[in-house]
């Protein structure tokens, strides 16, 4: 009898522990769950610890509760100026309502694929009002900006709270993207060729300015040496002027001697006639011919 006890005592113990695990479950810091009740959700569990459901009838769902993200493939879209423009974008976001994202999209995977559309259909909206040099210089932050607001409001439905989109690209398609590279280089060429010509038309004016300076200075140096030059050597006639007025034999006399300096040479042998005027302080020292050193007559071959 004792033993009948003993066991009926452990196998109620086996089915309290048994009941006890299907009724009992933990949540964790990153999880958020709903309790279902043949399928219908009961109850929803936001706050991480320890939580309890009905055995057999219920069951537990969780979701992440941390910040999801979505890449989705790129897309072509058209730009204002009616270009084509690819667009590869990454969406942050996160289960925000378990309850309301369980009854519209179930699982993760169609969160995402709910979630892309809404962002495809944000960013056509938006490219089609600007113009694709914008889209690629200067308003992307802007755009991404308010595509972010508008499927905030629109992923509210779902659950979902958007946090930002991000393009990690936006280019041209492959077909075109050669034709337009090709056309970018010719205008850049373009551009280049008018700043070199603008350059050298400058460069010329410049070059001419300073040509014109030099020639005024080299000319304005030139008068002013030429004035120089001439008030030097009308100083010069004016001193040969006084010291010729002073005393003109001895003048003749030192300018003789420079003459003969300057023409006589050692060894050189002259034949000319005894009363030549150029040699006649070489005949005496008075300069007459008739006295001094006299010199044979030239004769004539």
């Amino acid at each position: 009898m004792r033993g009948l006890i003993t066991t009926v005592i452990v196998m109620v113990a086996i089915v309290a522990l048994f009941l006890i695990s299907q009724s009992v479950f933990t949540v964790d810091e990153t999880q958020q769950a709903i309790i279902l009740q043949f399928g219908d959700p009961v109850a929803t569990i936001q706050e991480p610890g320890l939580a309890f459901k009905l055995p057999f009838i219920q069951n537990v769902i969780t979701f992440d509760k941390r910040v999801l993200s979505s890449d989705a493939l790129p897309q072509e879209y058209l730009t204002a100026d009616k270009k084509r423009l690819v667009v590869d974008h990454v969406t942050r976001w996160r289960i925000n309502d378990p309850l309301v994202f369980f009854k519209a999209v179930r699982t993760e995977a169609g969160a995402r694929a709910r979630l892309d559309d809404i962002i495809f259909s944000e960013l056509r909206r938006e490219l089609a009002t600007v113009e694709f040099l914008d889209v690629i210089s200067n308003q992307r932050e802007a755009i991404e900006e308010r595509v972010a607001a508008s499927a905030l409001d629109k992923a509210a439905e779902f659950g979902i709270f958007v946090l930002d989109v991000r393009t990690k690209r936006a280019d041209l398609p492959r077909e075109v993207e050669q034709s337009v590279f090709d056309r970018m280089r010719a205008e850049r060429q373009r551009e280049s060729s008018l700043l070199r010509a603008e350059g050298e038309e400058l460069g010329n004016i410049i070059r001419a300015q300073a040509d014109r300076n030099s020639a005024v200075i080299v000319a304005e140096g030139e008068q002013q040496a030429q004035r120089l030059r001439g008030e030097g050597e009308a100083e010069a006639i004016g001193i040969y002027a006084g010291a010729l007025s002073q005393d003109l034999d001895f003048y003749a006399f030192i300018r003789r001697l420079q003459a003969y300096e300057t023409i006589l040479k050692t060894g050189d042998r002259l034949i000319v006639p005894s009363d030549t005027e150029f040699f006649r302080f070489l005949l005496n020292s008075s300069g007459s011919p008739d006295e001094g050193l006299a010199l044979p007559a030239a004769t004539t071959p």
